[in-house]
């Protein structure tokens, strides 16, 4: 007879923690798992990502009604629509490789502090070795770290830090998440790093959770507050007045004033956006020659000219095969980029 498997038994460290268990209540639990996700009007196989899954739709199974590629879907809801407590999430799928949870930083008193694998061992060390942190584990990677830290005690002291997802270190090595998914591997820091990690003898970088979190925070940049679903950019590029022209002229005078990825220590994310950003203020010359002939450009219009424009200077990568809002992630991106100058444009008139 087969015995059931016991995730309590095998990772005690993990289920045992008192700091999980305060996260154990909440109805945010999921796994992390392959999904297709299908691009209108491309007949090819959909591309596979990793993210968080609706598990209560995997237990229910799919219906009649189900469009979604594959026989999984992303979770669209931080709530009991899509998620489980981990009590239940463990009951329920007790072999799962992974527990994702949805942090709420400021609602759970808990911070994750995550350690990128090309994190300088030095670095690494001075962070594995932080005061307070209250459970540990390696990252999907086995060369990463979690770490759970209580919330800061100058949490609010920073605000506009504090209304963030994410606080990055300037080289991306490491960053801590506020309002964000972890994905839990439960897997124990091995006993020869937590070793070596005890017998440092050099002077910390950082002698507190509140030490770490304002070397972050103070540097945290205000943002509009706009949000990408604002725009409205629809299902297809719409017929544009002089599209062609504005997106030429605009690369044109673009090329050769755009920024290194090297200028953001590799950090793809944060180039692309400056990418876009660029591309923005040159294109607005253009729009405005343009308007004086009585052509006037939304904003969904002159996210979908962006777009265009950067897909000529920003090379493929696996990311952008994401979606967001329900577009292709990088045209969400030059959304939130309109978004964003609109509201500030607003708020200067």
């Amino acid at each position: 007879m087969m015995t059931r498997a016991d995730p309590h038994a095998w990772f005690p460290q993990f289920y045992g923690n008192p700091a999980i268990r305060t996260l154990a209540s909440a109805c945010r639990w999921t796994i992390s798992g392959q999904i297709r996700e299908e691009t209108p009007g491309i007949p090819t196989k959909p591309p596979k990502r990793k993210a968080p899954i609706d598990v209560c739709h995997l237990l229910d199974g799919c219906t009649s009604s189900c469009q979604h590629a594959g026989p999984l879907r992303g979770a669209f809801a931080l709530d009991e629509t899509c998620l489980l407590t981990l009590d239940e999430l463990t009951a329920a799928i007790p072999n799962a490789a992974n527990n994702a949870f949805y942090l709420q930083a400021q609602t759970d008193g808990l911070l994750v502090l995550d350690i990128e694998a090309d994190c300088p061992p030095g670095t690494v060390t001075d962070l594995l070795r932080l005061p307070g942190s209250l459970y540990s584990e390696l990252s999907m990677s086995g060369r990463g770290f979690h770490l759970v830290v209580p919330l800061p005690r100058n949490f609010h002291d920073f605000p506009v830090a504090a209304g963030k997802r994410v606080l990055r270190e300037e080289h991306g090595w490491y960053e801590l998440l506020l309002d964000h998914w972890i994905t839990f591997t439960r897997q124990p820091v091995p006993d020869h790093m937590v070793a070596h990690v005890n017998t440092a003898t050099t002077a910390p970088a950082f002698t507190s959770i509140e030490d770490l979190y304002a070397h972050l925070a103070v540097n945290a940049s205000e943002s509009s507050g706009a949000s990408a679903s604002a725009v409205d950019t629809a299902e297809d590029m719409p017929d544009i007045p002089y599209s062609q022209a504005i997106v030429e002229q605009t690369l044109a005078s673009a090329r050769h004033q755009l920024r290194d990825p090297g200028d953001f220590n590799h950090d793809m994310s944060r180039w692309e956006f400056s990418v876009l950003a660029s591309l923005h203020g040159w294109m607005r010359t253009q729009l405005r020659a343009y308007s004086a002939l009585g052509v006037e450009y939304s904003a969904g219009e002159t996210a979908w000219l962006l777009y265009k424009a950067a897909l000529d200077v920003i090379p493929a990568r696996p990311k952008h095969n994401e979606r967001r809002n329900g577009r292709p992630f990088l045209l969400d991106r030059a959304a939130a980029l309109v978004a964003d100058r609109k509201a500030r444009s607003s708020s200067t008139d």
